[in-house]
């Protein structure tokens, strides 16, 4: 699996894309950080950004590697190799060279605006974890819906209508429901509809972190009363990781079954 690994991420850190992607972060974390006095006015643009475009550049990353390198895998499931292996693998190589492009690329802005400008900069590292959850998470369900449509142009609109009933139909559904019944008590179906979407969590914990919570009114009020815990936070992580792991462990389970 580690020399699978290996290539995956090599080949990945050589395309000219995976440059694209790290000095686009690169760029926009210096611009926001540098040319801006409020430092949370700049990491509420970016969460904006990360939380949008993160998801969709894996979600795409990952149908394409996975369609692209179709005849090299067939290849290595002739070969004496474990298919949870070699699946496994690629995903750690595309999802692994993602999440470095955008940490390097937004860590480098940060370190630098932190020695030179404030400290507390390092107090929003919460954006680069879960941006980097967010790259693992949409990765992993680009592959099992590549993994279960043989046909390209499915299993490319399939993946793109996943994220998209993430990052913008979810959120409109959940306003649509708040609102009609908003006569009835809504704490905890908040809460657990937020869980229940990765976005919509990596946004809370961000907005929550900056301490802007007021701005969200009552329900901000009520994240705030959850998520601002200790408790709250893990349950979150444990969400982020559940997020990802759940994935994972049915790309495994599918590929051990599947006939190729």
């Amino acid at each position: 699996m580690l020399k699978i690994l290996k290539y995956s991420f090599y080949d990945l850190i050589r395309s000219r894309w995976s440059y694209v992607y790290f000095l686009f972060y690169l760029a926009l974390g210096f611009v926001l950080l540098f040319l801006n006095n409020d430092v949370s006015k700049a990491v509420i643009t970016l969460m904006n950004v990360i939380i949008v475009l993160v998801p969709l550049i894996g979600t795409i990353f990952g149908v394409m590697y996975f369609y692209n390198s179709k005849e090299f895998t067939e290849l290595l499931l002739a070969q004496p190799v474990k298919r949870s292996s070699i699946f496994f693998g690629q995903y750690l190589g595309v999802a692994g060279s993602l999440s470095l492009s955008l940490v390097l690329g937004l860590g480098i802005p940060f370190v630098v605006y932190g020695l030179f400008r404030s400290d507390a900069i390092f107090d929003f590292s919460l954006l680069l974890v879960t941006g980097a959850f967010l790259t693992l998470i949409f990765t992993a369900l680009s592959f099992n819906i590549a993994l279960s449509n043989e046909n390209k142009i499915k299993g490319f609109g399939y993946a793109v209508l996943v994220w998209l009933f993430l990052a913008v139909i979810y959120d409109g559904l959940f306003l649509m429901s708040l609102i009609i019944f908003e006569k009835y008590p809504l704490d905890t179906f908040s809460l657990v509809a937020t869980m229940f979407n990765p976005i919509d969590l990596s946004r809370t914990l961000i907005l929550l972190k900056l301490d802007i919570s007021a701005l969200l009114g009552y329900t901000g009020a009520v994240f705030k009363q959850f998520f601002g815990t200790n408790q709250g936070f893990l349950v979150s992580m444990l969400m982020l990781v559940l997020w990802t792991v759940v994935p994972i462990w049915r790309l495994v389970a599918v590929s051990k079954k599947k006939d190729f």
